[in-house]
């Protein structure tokens, strides 16, 4: 409409002619963001059903935007007046910002001019290509015309177009790697926790004293703004739990990550102490099996070899040592001789150890107190002892100790007995440190895969590992299924089969500049970035459809491809680049992750800026390329020779000079 306005008409016309222009390409456009989140919204699983309101949302909101722009926006184009530019130049600080966003656009415009007459020049440069393999003929002979031909191969600047385009998705699958990639971004809380666990057997008055030196080296940290400790509980002596709350974000210089890693370094060095930090642990791995002392071993060897991968931090096992216990089991000769069998040898050990109720006394406010009687505790700490312990009579009334009738065998007596899937399961944790999970958890697969297993032992992932396998692969195929989609609305929308692969070429370009986004911001390829991901396959289509509907209308008005495809980029470029800064500063507070929480939804503004932005710079190249491969060049007939050409905003043509 404003191009329209500025071209003299009057802006019932130029509402009128411009929604009219823009048509097929807003049709397109928003039907292909549609298509993009209808399979985000039906995902299955436990992302399915957190980006559901999502999916839906998006939708309704593009339908409803693509309403009022045939609609509303028309209608107020018509009616309201721009005031003149003269009187807002004026102002001090909005006049300024308009005058140079002109000069900036103008400079751009006069740059994109010649990088188009640039491209679709006949200029071409010899590549001087080694003739490795080539230079011979079908029965093996040396061709040295063929070697020549191929030593003097030349490229044109559509062709290092492509290869700059081609080269930037490579560029970006090699990133990939650095990024690193982890389930759901972590959040800085200002508040985490510290678990310690001494060894087994440990008294209440040591832990505590150990607890005491680790709340010395949290409270010297300038960050802690306040900590509560927990020391020991039924059955957990040698245990301590210290809630460490750290002062607001705002208010420190280090992240609570940053804070974790060094309480992590400082307790490292007090010997006698096992300690874990934080309360997010991506790795997890399940040992399944039928023997619990074979799971055991296999745990915890497993756990030592956790902890030599780089980044794994705070392993832990899930076997922990339980109570010591011995097997008391009846010799043959005990029942065949003196008749004793186990419940009665059960009941006179548990006498000896635990006592037994004899009585009850009623004191004078008539409460009644069980009277226990219980081998006194000097007499049964050593299982020594206990061996020595009259259990029966013999005939002529002497007593016969407990080593002459029964065995007791050291026997493994684990704290807790975990199933899944009706076996017997162990774990091992970890948390990550200075690498991403993704990588993590890669080198902990391998260490699976390597790792030699007894019969009936398997190992299984668990946890954050599976949640971001499963994610990840539900969100790889709604992608494809949008980029289905997307072909299938854009083949419909233009008629034709190859178009839309011109326009769907402006996907891969998006991946390079996501890719040094995350980077940049050192994030991760997450849940929220691949969201981020989902989304741009919309946007950067969006300009890609402006670019081919307008060559599309300049092609009908007969123009060569060459000369629509200039009238396309210089025409469209000015609406490009303000939306692809409307999306860019739109996003950029949800980048920064100013309030606290933030972090979360970071990655996927930051994967949105990145990605946009790069996108618009290639689209404007690389499509015009790739829809002058594909599209023919249109014979002039009788309906094409006397056509009016679209107008530049300057009212004039602006191909002169561009060659067929």
């Amino acid at each position: 409409i404003v191009r329209h306005l500025r071209l003299g008409k009057d802006h019932h016309a130029a509402a009128r002619e411009g929604t009219d222009e823009i048509g097929l390409a807003v049709m397109a456009t928003t039907f292909a963001l549609c298509a993009v989140f209808v399979p985000v919204a039906f995902m299955g699983g436990i992302i399915g059903k957190f980006f559901y309101p999502f999916g839906v949302t998006v939708v309704v909101a593009v339908l409803v935007s693509l309403f009022v722009s045939f609609t509303l926006d028309p209608m107020l184009s018509s009616v309201w007046k721009d005031p003149p530019s003269e009187r807002l130049r004026r102002l001090p600080v909005i006049g300024h910002a308009i005058y140079g966003t002109d000069r900036l656009l103008d400079a751009m415009h006069g740059v994109y001019e010649r990088l188009i007459h640039w491209i679709f020049s006949e200029r071409r440069w010899r590549l001087w290509l080694p003739a490795w393999g080539h230079g011979f003929d079908a029965h093996g002979r040396r061709d040295q015309a063929s070697a020549r031909r191929w030593r003097r191969a030349t490229i044109t600047p559509r062709g290092v177009v492509l290869a700059i385009g081609t080269a930037s998705f490579v560029a970006a699958l090699g990133l990939a790697p650095l990024v690193g990639s982890e389930f759901v971004p972590e959040t800085d809380q200002s508040y985490t926790q510290l678990a310690l666990r001494m060894p087994v057997g440990s008294s209440l008055e040591r832990t505590d004293a150990k607890v005491r030196q680790i709340e010395e080296i949290v409270r010297a940290m300038p960050e802690v703004e306040n900590l509560a400790t927990w020391v020991g509980g039924p059955g957990q002596r040698n245990q301590a739990w210290m809630n460490i709350g750290l002062v607001p974000r705002g208010e420190r210089r280090r992240s609570q990550k940053q804070v974790e890693e060094a309480i992590r370094s400082d307790i490292a060095r007090i010997p006698g102490t096992d300690a874990s930090l934080g309360f997010n642990r991506p790795i997890y791995v399940a040992i399944l099996g039928s023997d619990a002392q074979v799971l055991a071993r296999v745990a915890n060897e497993f756990a030592e070899k956790v902890k030599k991968i780089p980044g794994a931090v705070d392993v832990e096992s899930s076997v922990k040592p339980g109570v010591p216990a011995y097997a008391v089991r009846l010799k043959p000769g005990a029942v065949r001789e003196l008749g004793i069998t186990a419940p009665q040898l059960a009941s006179s050990l548990r006498a000896y150890v635990n006592g037994e109720t004899a009585t009850w006394w009623t004191t004078s406010d008539g409460d009644q107190i069980d009277v226990v009687l219980r081998l006194e505790q000097s007499r049964r700490e050593r299982i020594e002892q206990l061996r020595g312990l009259p259990v029966a009579f013999a005939k002529d009334g002497t007593p016969i100790a407990l080593a002459s009738v029964a065995t007791l065998e050291p026997v493994f007596n684990p704290d807790v007995i975990r199933r899944q899937n009706l076996q017997r399961r162990e774990a091992v944790f970890a948390g990550v440190q200075g690498r991403s999970p993704g990588d993590v958890g890669a080198d902990v697969q391998k260490l699976m895969k390597d790792t030699q297993l007894p019969p009936g032992v398997s190992f299984d992932v668990g946890g954050q590992m599976q949640q971001q396998a499963e994610a990840f692969g539900g969100l790889l195929a709604a992608m494809a299924l949008a980029v289905i989609f997307i072909y299938i609305v854009l083949a419909s929308q233009f008629g034709s089969f190859v178009q839309p692969l011109a326009i769907m070429a402006s996907l891969p370009l998006a991946l390079i500049g996501v890719m040094l986004a995350l980077l940049a911001w050192r994030s991760t390829l997450n849940v929220f970035s691949m969201i981020g991901l989902v989304m741009l396959m919309g946007l950067v289509t969006k300009n890609a459809i402006l670019l081919v509907d307008f060559a599309n209308h300049a092609r009908r008005a007969g123009a060569t491809v060459a000369e629509a495809l200039l009238q396309a980029g210089l025409i469209r470029m000015r609406p490009i680049v303000m939306t692809t800064a409307a999306m860019v500063f739109g996003m950029l507070p949800l980048a920064i992750a100013l309030n606290e929480g933030g972090e979360i939804q970071a990655p996927m503004g930051r994967a949105i800026i990145g990605g946009i932005l790069t996108s618009t710079l290639l689209t404007l190249v690389v499509v015009p390329v790739i829809y002058s491969f594909v599209v023919r060049e249109r014979k002039p007939g009788p309906a094409t020779a006397g056509a009016a050409m679209p107008a530049s905003p300057a009212g004039g043509p602006l191909a002169a000079g561009m060659p067929a």
